[in-house]
């Protein structure tokens, strides 16, 4: 990967942890079928995440110190709901984010062969 393309995803990763940081704190009612949606949402953000933290780090694999960075943000999202109106932490929601790094993970094989993306896992000099 190019010094330009490492920069691209760290400024997405930047961009992306803000909206998702936004959307987690803010104090919005959700419709009914609130939980499978928040489910689906947390590992939707999660596999991203961990896409975007690996591809802007790609000297390093996925390895113990991006999945806790991860999951630590993730904590400390459920902890700040903690104290806003209308939101409550949830351990299913960690366990979805979990699910969500550990889906991008799985899909990692299948991701190096798509050709805008095999650049992450070429060997860097």
């Amino acid at each position: 990967m190019t010094r330009a393309q490492i920069i691209t995803f760290r400024l997405i990763l930047v961009a992306a942890l803000m909206v998702i940081t936004h959307l987690a704190t803010t104090p919005q009612q959700y419709p009914v079928f609130k939980h499978i949606f928040d489910k689906a949402n947390h590992i939707l953000a999660f596999y991203f995440l961990a896409l975007l933290m690996d591809f802007s780090f790609p000297k390093t694999n996925l390895g113990i110190s991006k999945v806790m960075g991860l999951l630590t943000y993730g904590i400390l999202i459920e902890v700040v709901q903690g104290f806003i109106p209308n939101r409550m932490p949830s351990l299913l929601d960690l366990v979805a984010d979990g699910i969500g790094i550990a889906s991008y993970r799985l899909s990692m094989p299948v991701l190096r062969h798509v050709p805008l993306l095999s650049g992450r896992w070429r060997v860097q000099t």
